[in-house]
Formats: C-alpha cells, structure tokens, sequence
C-alpha cells in the first residue's frame, strides 16, 4: 500500500514502459479542462457584454422619454402662444374663411 502510494507520488505511472497508455489519457483530460477553462472565461465576458448593453438600453430608454416629454411640451398651445407673443403676434379673433376659386 504504501509503495503503491510512494511510486505515484513519485510519478513512476509516468515513466514506466506502459506509460504511453497513461500519458494518452492525461492530455485528452488536460485538453478537456483547458477547453473548460475557455468556454467558462468566454461565457463570463458575455455575461459582462450584456451587463453593460443592459445599462446602456435603460440610459438610452431614459434619454428618449426625457426627450419626448420635452418635444410634447413645446408643442403645447400654451407654450407656442408663449413664445410668439414675445414677437407680437397673438391668435386671431375672428375665425380664417375659406376662399373658393371658381374655374370656367
């Protein structure tokens, strides 16, 4: 028990004649983990892409609504009839009438 202990500490699996067998197996599993490796630092960074694509639509969604409201209260009425009586211009009282131009 203890020399079998001792010659795998010592890495005897690995030099031995038989070894070719052993050696074949520990790059496959070597090769599996570093595949591993990879894919899980790949899906972690596409984790953090959509963090920050995340945050960005809200900021984006929120300049938006900033701005529609913005946009909706210059077009008030109110607010245009503001703006061009500081130009002197103010509603008509009577109302527009319609010209009809006749063709012969």
């Amino acid at each position: 028990m203890k020399e079998s202990i001792y010659s795998i500490l010592k890495g005897r699996f690995l030099t031995s004649e038989t070894s070719i067998k052993n050696w074949k197996i520990i790059i496959f599993v070597v090769s599996l983990l570093l595949i591993m490796i990879w894919s899980s630092h790949s899906a972690d960074e596409k984790v953090v892409k959509i963090a920050k694509l995340n945050s960005l639509k809200r900021e984006i969604r929120a300049e938006y609504i900033d701005t529609n409201t913005d946009l909706t209260r210059v077009k008030m009425e109110s607010s245009i009839r503001s703006r061009v009586s500081r130009l002197g211009l103010k509603p008509a009282e009577n109302p527009p009438k319609k010209i009809v131009v006749k063709v012969k």
